[in-house]
């Protein structure tokens, strides 16, 4: 073993950190051993959750092979849009495992999870027009997280009944992380072994819940990796992501560690600055190549968007809310999706950053795609479908950008409008968005059930006006009016309850058809 040290104020010296392992590995093969309930290694191999696996696998090398016997699954989520050089770093790793597993017969079972296409980072911003995430909406952790991973634990939950889940959290990553540890230490059944609060039949284990920065990146570097990994490659990477380009393991309090450096998500805007990926093109100029993907990313940090997103929400009404202004207050709508154009900006910003990054990267890196052909043509069945922009954009943009065609299998229809008819409603709508949106979804919708019942056509059609018959102001003036309708029954205020219904009534039959009888 190296010789390496830890501050002299720590709770551990090395010797007792040694001793430690030494426990924590008995307490790893013991509760192993106790059941066959398969175990869940939730890994994002970054430096906790290596040294977890690191510790579980040297325990159950341990054990004489005939114990071996109890499954365990190696989790790790890969949200699409996670950091490239992070990205070949887990493809290795899991491969590395995946080999030394079959080939040493450890019971080792490497998965790479995804998010349903559906609900990938590309599908919702450009195909929904979800605007960037921010935490009071933030769409994303759920969709591209949360969701693979508890679909993955309910499958295995179908087959075995129950499981353990191993997570390399630690208290003294964060006051949140800490609080969160704490709260599942009621009802532990051991220690380290606590109840999972959001599924049944399954428990959570923390092995070094109580493990600091220094400790781990000293079992790190002071114990060989057991699969053949290596963990000074590890290092290295931590250390390329820090701003100062050191990653110091004799420190004291005040010193910075390499568990500074978080890697995550090269679109995240819940961030203030992507520091790691700021530190990597910094720090090592074979790394400039990153840049393109830091410049979307900070593109899309934005403090005010209103001018990229429409005035209704995503499903066409206007909803209103209330604001500190400069002489008190202001009622304003919530801003909703992005707009078409927007969307197409940003399709043509990554594709336009992956055509660049293919051109300048390392050989090893050139085939990094930024968005896949199944989010495209699901954000182009969206476009045409949902949002009836027929004009079908997406296959123009992809050949402009791309310089060859878009094939898409999944939309093979003949086409009864496309750009051209797009164009002359352009020319007929001149400068109206709004109407030329009405004319777009009612012709498209009347299309669309050419092919299908006319069953609901009616409704659907009536849908159409009622999201896009106003124009902007006019939707806004009729959101103010139904806002001070219900504060004025809720205020009991009869007067004004008759004003505004009448008000309502008269705008109701000048600008809203009843098709309800064809």
């Amino acid at each position: 073993m190296n010789n390496l040290q830890i501050p002299s104020n720590s709770s551990r010296n090395l010797e007792q950190l040694v001793e430690h392992i030494q426990e924590l590995t008995n307490e790893i093969q013991s509760l192993y051993l106790s059941d066959s309930v398969p175990w869940i290694v939730g890994i994002s191999w970054g430096k906790d959750s290596s040294t977890i696996l690191q510790l579980i696998w040297t325990a159950i090398e341990k054990l004489p092979i005939e114990q071996g016997h109890k499954k365990v699954y190696v989790m790790t989520t890969d949200t699409l849009v996670e950091n490239p050089i992070v990205t070949a770093w887990v493809n290795h790793s899991m491969k590395v495992l995946k080999a030394a597993a079959q080939e040493k017969s450890m019971p080792f079972e490497p998965h790479l999870l995804h998010p349903a296409v559906k609900n990938s980072f590309w599908t919702c911003l450009m195909g929904k027009g979800y605007p960037a995430p921010r935490h009071g909406f933030r769409w994303c952790t759920e969709r591209m997280k949360i969701k693979p991973v508890n679909q993955f634990i309910r499958d295995i939950l179908r087959v075995y009944g129950e499981t353990i889940i191993v997570l390399g959290a630690r208290k003294s990553e964060s006051v949140s992380r800490a609080a969160v540890l704490k709260k599942n230490e009621v009802g532990r059944v051991r220690e380290r072994l606590s109840p999972n609060p959001n599924l049944a039949n399954s428990l959570i284990y923390t092995p070094i819940e109580d493990w600091r920065t220094d400790e781990v990146w000293m079992y790190l570097m002071q114990f060989p990796n057991p699969w053949g990994g290596n963990n000074q490659d590890l290092f290295t990477l931590y250390r390329g992501a820090t701003a100062d380009n050191e990653c110091p393991l004799v420190v004291d309090t005040s010193t910075p560690s390499c568990g500074d450096s978080r890697f995550g998500c090269w679109v995240c805007t819940l961030v203030s600055k992507d520091r790691s990926m700021e530190a990597m093109i910094q720090n090592d100029e074979d790394k400039e190549w990153l840049q393109p993907l830091l410049d979307i990313r900070n593109e899309l940090d934005i403090h005010d968007d209103r001018d990229k997103r429409d005035f209704r929400r995503i499903y066409g009404r206007v909803e209103l809310f209330e604001r500190k202004a400069a002489d008190g207050t202001e009622v304003v709508p919530i801003p909703g999706p992005y707009t078409k154009f927007w969307r197409e900006h940003w399709l043509r910003r990554v594709l336009a950053a992956q055509v660049q990054i293919q051109n300048t990267a390392p050989v090893d890196m050139q085939d990094i795609t930024l968005i896949t052909e199944e989010e495209l043509g699901e954000i182009r069945r969206i476009w045409l479908e949902e949002k009836h922009e027929f004009d079908d954009s997406l296959p123009r943009i992809y050949e402009e950008v791309m310089g060859k065609p878009f094939k898409d299998n999944r939309i093979q229809e003949k086409k009864l409008l496309g750009g051209d008819e797009w164009s002359i409603l352009e020319e007929i709508c001149s400068e109206d968005a709004m109407h030329l949106e009405l004319m777009a979804k009612l012709l498209d919708t009347e299309r669309q059930h050419a092919t299908k019942s006319r069953r609901g056509v009616f409704e659907n059609l009536e849908k159409c006006f009622d999201s896009s018959s106003r124009s902007k102001e006019e939707a806004i003036a009729h959101a103010h009016e139904k806002r001070d309708l219900k504060q004025a029954a809720s205020q009991g205020d009869v007067g004004k309850v008759k004003q505004l219904t009448w008000a309502q009534m008269k705008f109701q039959t000048n600008e809203e058809p009843d098709l309800s009888d064809g």
